[in-house]
C-alpha cells in the first residue's frame, strides 16, 4: 500500500500520533492510503470517491462517515503527513548540541524522509495548491507548525544572539518547502535530501549567525 510504509511507519523508531482518534483507525488509514492512491495515478481532478473508496477496499458509506468531501480526505492525508514529517523533524533534536547543528542534521533526515517518499510528496505539495482557499489554509497550519518547530529550536536557552522572529521563521519554512516543489515539479524527489545544506545554511543567515 503507498501509505503503509508511510502514515503507519515512514521511519520505524517514529510513532504516528495523530491528534484525532479516528486517525488511528483502519478504515481512516485506508481511506488516506485510497487517495494517495488514486491521486497519484489520476492527479486530483480527475480522481472521484468512487475511484478512493475502491483503492480503499471500504464503501461509499465508510467514506461519508469519515469526510464530506474528497477535499477534506485529501487535506487529512496532507496533515497527516505532515505531522510525520514534524516528528522526523523532533527525533533528530538533541539539546546539547548547538542550534545550527540540531537544524543541519533534522532537516537532513526531514527531507531524507521526503526523498523516500516520492508519490506521496508528490501528491501532496502538487495537488493541494489545487484546492483553493481550502488548501491554502491547510498549507499555511502546515508551515506555522513547521515554523514553530524552528523558533523552539534556534530561540533556545543556549541562544546568545537576537531571537529570530515568527516572521522571518514563516519565511525560512517558505523558502524550504519553495525549493522543495521546485525539485518535486522537476521530478527530482530522489535528489531532496541534497538540500539540507541549503536549508540549514539559509537557516543560519537569517539568524545572521555563524557556526
Amino acid at each position: 500500500m503507498v501509505l503503509s510504509s508511510t502514515i503507519r511507519t515512514m521511519t520505524p523508531e517514529v510513532p504516528v500520533t495523530a491528534e484525532p482518534t479516528e486517525a488511528g483507525s483502519e478504515h481512516f488509514r485506508r481511506l488516506l492510503d485510497g487517495m494517495a492512491r488514486t491521486v497519484g495515478q489520476k492527479g486530483y481532478a480527475a480522481a472521484t470517491i468512487a475511484d478512493i473508496v475502491a483503492a480503499a477496499a471500504v464503501s461509499r458509506r465508510t467514506f461519508y462517515e469519515h469526510f464530506q468531501t474528497k477535499a477534506e480526505c485529501l487535506i487529512a492525508l496532507y496533515e497527516l503527513a505532515s505531522l510525520q514529517g514534524l516528528q522526523v523533524l523532533s527525533a533528530e533534536l538533541n539539546p546539547t548540541l548547538p542550534w545550527h547543528e540540531q537544524v543541519e542534521r533534522a532537516l537532513a533526515a526531514y527531507l531524507g524522509w521526503m526523498a523516500h517518499n516520492p508519490v506521496l510528496m508528490r501528491t501532496l505539495f502538487i495537488e493541494i495548491l489545487g484546492l483553493g482557499p481550502e488548501g491554502l489554509a491547510a498549507r499555511r497550519r502546515v508551515h506555522a507548525q513547521m515554523a514553530d518547530f524552528i523558533l523552539s529550536t534556534v530561540n533556545g536557552p543556549r541562544r546568545k544572539a537576537p531571537a529570530l522572529s515568527r516572521e522571518l521563521s514563516m519565511a525560512v519554512v517558505g523558502g524550504i518547502h519553495e525549493l522543495v516543489l521546485e525539485r518535486i515539479e522537476a521530478g527530482e524527489e530522489a535528489t531532496l535530501a541534497r538540500l539540507a545544506p541549503v536549508a540549514a545554511d539559509l537557516v543560519r543567515r537569517v539568524m545572521a549567525d555563524k557556526p
